[in-house]
């Protein structure tokens, strides 16, 4: 087991434990005291901090990024040949997220003329688990439906930004984006090397191409609850505590979010399974779990919001 697991699975266990350090807070009104025991702040582990980080990540988000604006959520998937890459090399996840914005951007842009500075904004998330507690690296990625231009310049920065509404997302148009970030990422696995060229001309060839984009969901630009909503899905830990049984000492249930294709509705393993299973889903140290993409570096989203609240 890496190092790095190893820790996150000892410290989940001194967790709100108050033998491994705790805080005295005390109320000055009444002079009431109690402890508070000192968290684990796991990454990928402890349902509790985790669950908070998931809390604090969207109300941050709807509170002090995005703006009042209609969001559309892309979720990526890819082929299960590339997603072993995906979890080993950070740039190969780097590299299919900038194919995936690039596409969305362009199609954002629609009816800005030659030359024009329209940006967008957007939050990614990566998730390395699917709904079975099996590993599924994917994208989910909660995008601006519309971009920003620039109403002003002085100098290299804007000073007001204008908000235009993208059109409307079609079937159509769903395939035709979805087909350019196919021949765009297995492009980039060509040119980098994780993939042979006459393997990646194969897979282009393919009827079933093993990629999946979805952007059915959609959040209009007031419904705030909805937004959070939404951000609280795409920053949720890989499992929920709530959904975990223990039958006996041999035997734990974990009961799935909704039924898989066979019918299965719950999983039965031993508690090593479990234990190897959840040890699959941590992720790596030291590796963004969401990150932003904007106009000039989170400035759009900072200025327009300043610009609806006057």
């Amino acid at each position: 087991m890496p190092a790095d697991v190893e820790r996150e699975f000892r410290r989940y266990l001194e967790c709100g434990i108050l033998a491994y350090g705790f805080a005295r807070a005390r109320c000055p009104d009444c002079g009431h005291e109690f402890l508070v025991a000192f968290s684990c702040q796991g990454r990928g582990l402890c349902p509790s901090c985790n669950a908070r980080r998931m809390a604090e990540t969207a109300a941050h988000l709807v509170d002090h990024v995005i703006p009042p604006l209609p969001v559309r959520q892309w979720v990526l998937s890819v082929p299960k040949r590339l997603r072993w890459h995906l979890e080993r090399e950070p740039r190969a996840i780097s590299a299919v997220l900038h194919s995936l914005l690039r596409v969305i951007e362009a199609h954002l842009r629609q009816g800005s003329g030659p030359g024009a500075q329209d940006r967008f904004g957007a939050v990614r998330f990566i998730h390395r688990f699917g709904a079975a507690l099996n590993r599924h690296v994917h994208c989910h990625c909660c995008v601006i439906d519309g971009v920003f231009e620039p109403a002003e310049d002085a100098g290299d920065r804007p000073e007001t930004v204008r908000f235009r509404p993208a059109a409307e997302l079609t079937p159509e148009a769903l395939a035709v984006i979805a087909e350019q970030v196919r021949v765009r990422v297995l492009r980039w696995f060509a040119r980098s090397g994780l993939i042979a060229p006459d393997d990646v001309r194969e897979m282009l060839a393919w009827e079933n191409s093993g990629f999946s984009l979805d952007a059915a969901v959609r959040v209009g630009a007031h419904d705030r609850a909805g937004l959070e909503r939404l951000l609280r899905y795409c920053a949720r830990p890989p499992f929920a505590l709530e959904r975990l049984e223990l039958l006996d000492a041999e035997r734990v249930v974990y009961r799935l979010p909704k039924p898989q294709r066979d019918g299965t509705t719950a999983l039965t393993l031993t508690p090593l399974a479990l234990i190897d299973q959840l040890a699959a889903l941590i992720p790596p140290p030291r590796r963004h779990r969401h990150r932003y993409t904007s106009y000039r570096h989170k400035l759009a989203f900072l200025e327009c919001l300043e610009f609806q609240r006057e």
